[in-house]
């Protein structure tokens, strides 16, 4: 009996639950010295003096730094299609370009020296003018970096031709804004690096070695085998921690400039101004069709903030535009976007990267198209849902499903969430003039994961007792890899769990990898390890047959037992310790690419009570039926759901990033940015779907982001279903009391 799809605890949590993890702050580096930055406290501004004499002159002080002195950088961009001009340097060259940006590195004996004596530079300043609204960056005279080529524009993108509304006979428009948060991670930002001769030794709180080992290399002009980066465990990541910071990958240096090791670990309020931020888009949608709930037209156009410096959060509207029609048939679309810096904090990947953004406009379109036409929006959605399809399906912007049934998940989560219930329920609450009402929101949706090819590394060694030592170039940071992947060798070698190790993160120990993030690690790490399993069987086979004298296409492996018989004579067999005691040490290793992406989709129903009189919006219920392909393990996919529904909902009804006019951020720390606790949330109920893809021999999507991604339009949608019999037609994220409460009042 398969162990794949069985309820398996996470072997990682016993450790985690008592003796905790091991973080780069809790490394025990001999003679390591600690980092503090002097960040700017002004958004914009060109810096005329800096005095760091009383500084360095404080106790316990090693070495103070600015930009005059560094001997390593710029920041590499992350795209090619970035300008070269908006590079940024590790730290501010003559001109600061938001708040956080790292001026004067101080590096001391602990850190609390370092702190004090940041205290002690002095800087002075010329005020420049902030540019905090990405509307109005492109023909701006507030130009950020005035020799790149089109003054504030990062990044453009479009399809071929825009949507036509010729004939339509019902048309809507909305500006809808998917406002900037942070990941808010348990661990903000962390390194730390010392040189072993003229080898650099990194360690890093991000999200895969490999690719911090090649940016390190890339840096410092070493090749990659002078560079060794280990990753230890990771509190937390999202993909705003996919590969080091500027304030990271200068440790090397400073630590070359004070002969020991040197660390950095950032307070909170340095993590929300100076970790990437996410999502940060302004979207025009427009929408057309006919009064019988059919859709014929849709164009989405986007402002992405991409921050003072181009991060991958400026090149997401190219996944935006890949998921354009969402699950809908819509073969007149079309997308543009243009990706603009403005005096903020540069804009990263975050949970979901670019798709929540498309199913936000899309799913909020469908519901503003099925009120404007007086029809019940699931109905809306019956109508306009590709229909379910196992070869590969094209949309209207050109991106090519794997399979699916969108329907069916939509039937699937009404259904659960007693859908026409709470809709009589709604009517008797408005019927009745309560003041708390009822909403019901409906987001269905399809993401891509893996997106962005590539494929991943997996080995298998059979050690001494018939044990595994497993290498996964996938770095996990809270996914649950190490229980799935020995799963997957159990699997298909009979090999129990408990003699099978997972190891990751050190460039030294795992050959190759990738980073951990774009829900790929399952299709592609998870695939390999199957791979390789498959791989070890076969060479364990040919073992086996040598030490039974018989012919290797008589040998099989009985996988419920772990053992290799000849076809019929079961009594005469040998398990895996004979075979490993027989010869040499046996590898089998993989490098798996998968055919393509895959596309899980889903549908999420948010029912939620709105008080009338504060505009106090509670979370009643979240129905979410989430379709990854194959499950391998059902406790960590709900889990995996769980915290995306939280993070969805969170950017739903709380969580959002301030700056006022003169770019000063005024959500710095959690006391002022609302992250939701267990409190506001609240049991999340899941309704499973499994569609396998052919992509992989797992059948397996990813599921990471997936709970994002349907959560947040649901309940947005959920909260202006509550108010939409008293004319309130939008609300923009998150739907505060403030602003739900001044929708009331304009409508009224």
């Amino acid at each position: 009996m398969s162990i794949l799809g069985n309820a398996v605890l996470r072997r990682e949590d016993p450790a985690f639950l008592t003796v905790g993890g091991t973080y780069v702050g809790d490394l025990d580096l001999p003679d390591c010295a600690e980092l503090v930055y002097v960040p700017s406290p002004m958004a914009h501004a060109r810096v005329t003096r800096i005095d760091v004499s009383a500084a360095a002159a404080a106790p316990g002080v090693l070495g103070v730094y600015t930009h005059a002195d560094l001997g390593v950088g710029p920041y590499p961009n992350p795209q090619p299609a970035f300008p070269a001009e908006m590079a940024r340097p590790l730290l501010a060259d003559g001109v600061v370009r938001f708040v956080g940006e790292p001026i004067v590195a101080i590096v001391a004996e602990n850190s609390y020296q370092a702190a004090d004596a940041a205290e002690l530079v002095e800087i002075d300043f010329e005020p420049l003018a902030a540019l905090v609204d990405p509307e109005s960056s492109v023909g701006s005279a507030v130009v950020l970096h005035p020799s790149a080529p089109e003054g504030n524009v990062v990044f453009r993108t479009a399809t071929a031709s825009a949507a036509s509304f010729e004939g339509c006979e019902v048309v809507v428009e909305a500006r809808i804004v998917n406002q900037r948060i942070t990941g808010a991670p348990i661990e903000g930002r962390a390194g730390a690096a010392y040189w072993d001769g003229d080898r650099l030794v990194h360690y890093s709180a991000c999200q895969g070695a490999h690719p911090a080992r090649d940016m390190l290399a890339r840096i410092y002009g070493l090749p990659a085998d002078r560079v060794r980066v280990i990753v230890p465990d990771v509190g937390g990541g999202f993909g705003s921690k996919a590969r080091p910071y500027p304030e990271e990958v200068g440790l090397g240096w400073y630590s070359a400039q004070v002969g020991r090791p040197v660390r950095w670990v950032e307070s909170r309020t340095s993590n929300m101004t100076g970790m990437g931020h996410g999502r940060g888009q302004i979207q025009r949608v427009r929408m057309g069709g006919r009064r019988d709930g059919v859709i014929e037209a849709y164009q989405l156009s986007v402002i992405q903030d991409g921050g003072a410096y181009p991060l991958m959060g400026s090149f997401l509207p190219f996944m935006t535009q890949r998921m354009t029609t969402g699950v809908y048939h819509l073969p007149n679309a079309g997308f543009d976007a243009v990706s603009v810096a403005t005096t903020t904090t540069p804009v990263a990947s975050f949970r979901g990267a670019g798709r929540p953004e498309a199913a936000a406009a899309i799913e909020r379109a469908v519901d503003l198209f099925a009120a404007e036409i007086g029809m019940d929006p699931v109905e809306v959605r019956r109508r306009n849902v590709v229909k379910p399809f196992s070869e590969p399906y094209t949309t209207g912007v050109g991106t090519t499903y794997d399979v699916g049934d969108y329907g069916g998940s939509l039937e699937r989560a009404i259904a659960a969430a007693g859908y026409e219930e709470l809709r009589a329920e709604q009517a008797r609450r408005r019927a009745a003039g309560e003041t708390r009402l009822l909403g019901i929101g409906v987001a269905t949706y399809v993401e891509v994961t893996a997106g962005a090819g590539g494929g991943e590394f997996g080995q298998l060694q059979l050690l001494e007792g018939g044990s595994i030592l497993a290498k996964t170039g996938s770095s996990p940071h809270g996914q649950g890899h190490l229980t799935v992947w020995a799963m997957i060798i159990s699997d298909r070698t009979g090999v129990p769990m408990e003699k099978i190790e997972v190891v990751y993160g050190d460039t030294d120990t795992v050959s190759a990898g990738g980073i951990t993030g774009g829900s790929r690690s399952a299709q592609l790490a998870g695939s390999a390890m199957f791979d390789a399993a498959e791989r070890l069987v076969e060479a364990a086979r040919l073992r086996a047959a040598e030490l039974l004298e018989a012919a290797l296409d008589d040998v099989v492996i009985d996988r419920e037992l772990g053992r290799f018989h000849v076809a019929g004579t079961p009594a005469r067999a040998l398990d895996w310790a004979a075979v490993a005691a027989a010869s040499d040490p046996l590898v089998a290793q993989s490098e798996f690419a998968a055919a393509g992406a895959t596309f899980p989709f889903g549908s999420h129903v948010a029912v939620v009570e709105v008080d009338v009189e504060t505009g106090h919006v509670g979370l009643l219920r979240l129905v979410a039926c989430d379709d990854a392909g194959t499950i391998l393990n059902p406790l960590i996919v709900d889990g995996q759901v769980h915290g995306g529904l939280a993070a969805g909902v969170a950017q739903a009804l709380f969580e959002e990033i301030v700056h006022d006019a003169d770019g000063n951020p005024l959500t710095t720390t959690l006391a002022d940015y609302a992250v939701p606790s267990a409190a506001e949330l609240p049991s999340f109920e899941r309704i499973p779907m499994q569609t396998p893809t052919f992509m992989n021999p797992l059948g397996a999507k990813g599921i990471g982001e997936s709970g994002t991604i349907g959560s947040t339009p649901a309940v947005q949608n959920a909260v202006i279903d509550a108010l939409a019999h008293l004319g309130v037609r939008h609300i923009d994220l998150p739907c505060s009391p403030q602003r739900v409460w001044d929708a009331l009042r304009t409508a009224r």
